[in-house]
C-alpha cells in the first residue's frame, strides 16, 4: 500500500484545497495520507470523513513551527494521530498563527512602501479559508502582478532573507518568535499524538535528537524531498539508536512547494503507519 505521511492544504501554506488533494491521493493509489498543516488542526474531522467515504485513511496531524534555542536553528515537529481541536495545541499554536498573520501584514506594507504594486486585499484572496497569510501568498500576488515567475527564487531571497553572515536582511524581512521544540513535542503528546522530527536535514537538527527524545520524541522523518542520501543515513542511524519510528512523505505544498513533488513520493510504507499507531497505543488494524 502507498502511504504519504507529510502533506499540507490551503488551510496553511499549500496552494490546493483538501478536495483536490484527495483526488490526487486516489489517482496515486494512496491508502493512507497524513494532513500536517502548520500550527493548526482546523478542518481535520471533515477531512477524515471525506477520506473514509473514498477509501483513503486520513491521519489527523500537524506540523508545529518550532525552534531550538540552544543551537539557534528552526525545528519542525510533526504530530500524528492527534486529537483535532485539543486545547494543548490551540493554546500553544494560536498565538503563533496570529503573530505570523500580523507579520505578513507588515511585510506587505513594507513592499508597498518600497514601490511594489501589491495590496493586502489581493494577498488575502490567496489565503482565503486558511489560518492566515504566509509569505507564499505574498509571492503569489507578486507573480500575478508580473514581478517574478516563481515562489522561491531571487526575488524571494531579496525580499525575505534573514540576512546572516554580515549580509543585509531582505527589505520585507520580519523576525518571528517560534515555539520551543520541546514544548511542541509535549503539546502533541498531551493532545494524544505521536511527535516526529520533520526533515532534520533541512535545518541540521540531527544534534538535537537526543534531547528531543528525552522529552518524548517518538519518530524521525527519513524520506523527504529535501533529504539527500547522507541525510537519510543519519536519520536511519538515529532511528536505530533511539528506537524511533521512521516516516516519510512528499511534504506536499502544491504550487507553493520549495521543490516540485508528487503526492505519494518518499513512501515509508504501511508499516510506518502501523508503528505510529502502536506508539499511539491503539490496536494495529
Amino acid at each position: 500500500m502507498k502511504v504519504d505521511l507529510h502533506c499540507h492544504t490551503n488551510i496553511s501554506d499549500c496552494s490546493m484545497g483538501f478536495d483536490e488533494i484527495l483526488d490526487l491521493a486516489i489517482a496515486e493509489k494512496l491508502s493512507h495520507l497524513a494532513i500536517n498543516n502548520h500550527d493548526t488542526t482546523k478542518g481535520l474531522e471533515e477531512m477524515i470523513r471525506k477520506g473514509k467515504n473514498r477509501n483513503v485513511e486520513i491521519i489527523p496531524g500537524i506540523e508545529i513551527s518550532a525552534y531550538d534555542y540552544l543551537r539557534k536553528t528552526r525545528v519542525h515537529i510533526l504530530g500524528f494521530f492527534i486529537e483535532p481541536g485539543h486545547p494543548a495545541i490551540s493554546e500553544l499554536c494560536d498565538p503563533l498563527l496570529e503573530k505570523r498573520h500580523q507579520a505578513s501584514y507588515t511585510m506587505v506594507q513594507k513592499l508597498i512602501e518600497a514601490g511594489y504594486d501589491i495590496s493586502w486585499e489581493q494577498v488575502e484572496t490567496f489565503a482565503e479559508g486558511g489560518t492566515g497569510v504566509y509569505k507564499q501568498h505574498i509571492m503569489h500576488a507578486l507573480i500575478m502582478n508580473g514581478y517574478t515567475d516563481s515562489i522561491y527564487g531571487e526575488l524571494y531571497k531579496k525580499l525575505f532573507s534573514r540576512g546572516q553572515n554580515g549580509s543585509e536582511p531582505g527589505i520585507a524581512f520580519m523576525p518571528l518568535e517560534y515555539i520551543d521544540a520541546k514544548s511542541a513535542i509535549q503539546a502533541i503528546i498531551q493532545a494524544g499524538g505521536v511527535p516526529v522530527l520533520a526533515h532534520p536535514g533541512q535545518y541540521e537538527n540531527f544534534p538535537a535528537v537526543p534531547e528531543l527524545v528525552e522529552v518524548g520524541l517518538k519518530g524521525i522523518e527519513v524520506w523527504h524531498p529535501l533529504h539527500g542520501i547522507e541525510d537519510e543515513e543519519k536519520a536511519k542511524s538515529l532511528a536505530d539508536r533511539f528506537n524511533l519510528v521512521m516516516t516519510g512523505g512528499s511534504d506536499f505544498h502544491g504550487f507553493y512547494g520549495e521543490k516540485e513533488t508528487v503526492l505519494g513520493c518518499n513512501n515509508p510504507g504501511v508499516e510506518a503507519v502501523e508503528a505510529l499507531r502502536e506508539r499511539k497505543g491503539l490496536l494495529v488494524k
